[in-house]
């Protein structure tokens, strides 16, 4: 989508993507939301680079670690199952941003629970993402995310 012309888009997705910290919570406000409500699909992929890729990490029952990786239309697919039984909002509780030039990393902590507020906790974790400045605006390139677990906090900040 790097051709669109901002005219034929919401106002208000241009805008996230002209800052970094807009541009990750909006990809957290795409993802979020009531079991079996749809989410902004058009948005997330207006958010992503054309060629994004998002890395999930696993950990198997015996230990063993290995890693899924997506594109966007692959993600979305994976996770639209997901959503359409879970009550599922993935709220942004801490950023870190490093940029040199056109480009940036953001740590990203978040918390993912059933409702906004709910004092229920589903999971808590963290995103590493890449960002690129062009075409005049901010894409996300790779997110790559892990969940706190047993014998692992996030505590680089």
């Amino acid at each position: 989508m790097p051709d669109t012309p901002h005219a034929e888009v919401p106002a208000h997705w241009v805008a996230d993507t002209q800052d970094i910290g807009r541009l990750v919570r909006a990809v957290y406000e795409c993802i979020s939301g009531p079991a079996g409500a749809p989410r902004d699909w058009a948005r997330f992929r207006y958010l992503m680079h054309p060629r994004a890729l998002s890395l999930r990490t696993v950990v198997e029952a015996d230990g063993s670690t290995r890693a899924v990786v997506f594109d966007v239309e692959q993600y979305i697919a994976d996770v639209e199952p997901l959503f359409a039984g879970l009550d599922f909002h993935e709220v942004e509780t801490d950023q870190r941003i490093e940029r040199f030039g056109q480009i940036a990393h953001v740590w990203s902590k978040y918390d993912a629970r059933p409702a906004p507020g709910s004092p229920v906790l589903l999971k808590r974790g963290a995103n590493s993402i890449q960002v690129c400045h062009e075409h005049g605006r901010w894409w996300v390139v790779c997110t790559v995310w892990d969940n706190e677990r047993e014998g692992l906090a996030f505590d680089l900040f």
